[in-house]
């Protein structure tokens, strides 16, 4: 049975920048591949009905995967939904994820919702994959880092 993970973090930085560390490109290849891994953002479309392929390479040993999706609903600030899909026959199946941005006293509150994950994937190695994930992006967005 395809499972689902549920994620939480307050991030010190406001919604608009965490938003935008979803959809950049650069952003996301610099935040969203756990520890080992490198990404490369092939395509973004940041529209609904547009979509993003994107691909991890672990550094150790070369192997990697991509993976591909449409955005569902895009929510200035506030909430992005995408289907998500590995280009492996082995991880089949398509995911649904959310993610609502909520602004804080102390910044922004994130929540993640990842559906519809492969039997494949051992939940556990998903939950570690996002907690290393979402500490790269707070390292990303939290800096205020003032023109020069």
């Amino acid at each position: 049975m395809p499972s689902t993970v549920t994620l939480h973090r307050v991030l010190r930085a406001p919604p608009a920048r965490v938003y935008r560390a979803f959809l950049d490109p650069d952003a996301m290849a610099k935040w969203l591949p756990p520890h080992g891994f490198t990404g490369k953002v092939h395509a973004m479309d940041a529209r609904i009905g547009g979509g993003y392929r994107m691909s991890f390479a672990n550094l150790g040993t070369g192997s990697g995967h991509v993976f591909g999706g449409t955005y569902t609903d895009l929510v200035p600030n506030q909430r992005i939904a995408y289907t998500d899909r590995f280009e492996d026959s082995g991880l089949a199946g398509d995911m649904q994820v959310t993610v609502t941005l909520e602004p804080s006293i102390a910044g922004t509150v994130l929540r993640i919702v990842q559906e519809g994950i492969p039997d494949a994937i051992p939940l556990d190695s998903c939950y570690q994959g996002w907690q290393e994930s979402l500490a790269l992006l707070a390292l990303l967005v939290e800096p205020e880092i003032p023109d020069a």
